[in-house]
This record gives C-alpha cells, structure tokens and sequence, in this order.
C-alpha cells in the first residue's frame, strides 16, 4: 500500500530538476523522507519537528564556548533527569565550529572536544549506553577535531575496552531484541 503524504505538492516529470513523485512515498520510523532539496515541505518538517521537541534550547547566532558549553552542561543533565533513557544515540556534528557558514555559531575546536566529554560524562555517569555519530561540519580541518575528540574520550576512560562505563561490550543487557517478532 503507497504512503500518502500531506508534505509534498506533486512535481511533473516533464519538470526540471525532479525532486519528488508519489511513487517515492516511504518512511522511516514514522517520519516521511527528506529530499535536500525539497524546500516547500521544511516549513512543515520544522513546525511537525518543533512539536517533538521537549527541551527547547535556542542559541543565538555567533555564540561562543562560555554560553554554549553552559547550555549543553545545563541542559543534558536536565533532559537525563526528566527521562532516562535506554541508550543515548549523540549526533555530534561539527557545524556549530567558529568559521562554518551554515552553522552558524562560533564554538572553537576546544569546546566541540569540551562538548563531547561533558555528554559522554553526563550519559555514562548515569550508566546509560551511548553511541555518538558525527554530522555535519563544512570544513577541511573537522576531521581532525572529530579524532581529537575521540582520543580525549578515549583518553579519560569515557570509551574503549577499559571503560568502567555501560557499553555495547560489556552491558548485560541487549539493545536489540533477540528475536525478531
């Protein structure tokens, strides 16, 4: 049975450039697909996703490590306090580096890797497994802040085979279910 949306207006294939048909309908956890370019639906995207959110934290644009390592600091222990959950699935993106156009914020290298830990400190200091993806991030030089990143983790026992913490390894208990339904 197709997927019916109410994000997308119809585009003609005689149309350039073909972003979107119905016969693309699919999802993916209940949220329909994203197509980058698929501008007339972010609007609606934005309002469904703000709905979600149950900690709002907005920054302003240019904010630097001070303000921003306060609001991540303050606000992970709050949202771990309120819900704790199963596992912690961390997007780490680096667009929020001092120089990235699109992110718009000013946060130097020091304070991604400062970032990193204290969410590393907060989910494992409540035993909670975590697996942290990075994303986004529009410059040359993130590739080495993401490793720096990981050797400091790595570093202070927050990951790798000696960490006291709750991990994939180590953990009694399974993410996954063991047999599909």
């Amino acid at each position: 049975m197709l997927h019916t949306t109410q994000l997308y207006q119809h585009v003609p294939e005689t149309r350039w450039p073909i972003v979107y048909s119905p016969r693309y309908n699919i999802t993916f956890m209940g949220l329909e697909k994203l197509h980058p370019f698929d501008a007339g639906k972010w609007g609606k995207v934005i309002n469904f996703l703000k709905e979600a959110i149950r900690r709002k934290v907005e920054l302003d644009w240019g904010v630097e490590d001070d303000e921003y390592l306060d609001k991540v600091e303050a606000n992970i222990k709050k949202a771990l306090q309120e819900h704790l959950p199963d596992v912690v699935v961390y997007n780490a993106g680096t667009d929020i580096l001092e120089g990235d156009r699109l992110g718009g914020l000013s946060v130097s290298p020091g304070g991604i890797v400062k970032r990193d830990e204290l969410v590393f400190r907060a989910v494992r200091g409540c035993q909670v497994p975590i697996l942290m993806v990075t994303s986004g991030g529009y410059q040359k030089r993130t590739a080495r802040i993401i490793a720096d990143s990981i050797l400091n983790l790595y570093g202070l026992g927050l990951i790798g085979p000696e960490s006291p913490s709750v991990s994939a390894q180590n953990s009694d208990t399974p993410l996954l279910p063991l047999a599909a339904p």
